[in-house]
């Protein structure tokens, strides 16, 4: 696999335990890089998104992943302030 590039996952339209549980066997696959979450498809800003970025954010940290988001919507980034979790994106 190529290291030089990150490894970019998208998260699907809504978040759901079986989403995140896809995305965390891809980090688990996967040797230890930049990854880059793409967050610009996901419909529902809602508190099981909340749930799906942290819980993605602690995979990638203890795999040795180094995870960033991108393309969070302004209704999200207002959910993670307000639940203390703004500095995920």
């Amino acid at each position: 696999m190529d290291t030089s590039q990150p490894l970019v996952l998208t998260l699907a339209p809504r978040a759901t335990p079986d989403e995140v549980a896809r995305l965390c066997a891809v980090l688990e696959g996967a040797p230890p890089a930049d990854v880059v979450c793409e967050l610009g498809g996901l419909v529902h800003a809602d508190l099981a998104a909340v749930d799906a970025l942290a819980r993605l954010r602690l995979a990638a940290g203890r795999l040795g992943h180094r995870l960033t988001f991108r393309g969070a919507g302004a209704e999200l980034r207002l959910l993670l302030d307000l639940v203390g979790l703004a500095d995920l994106v």
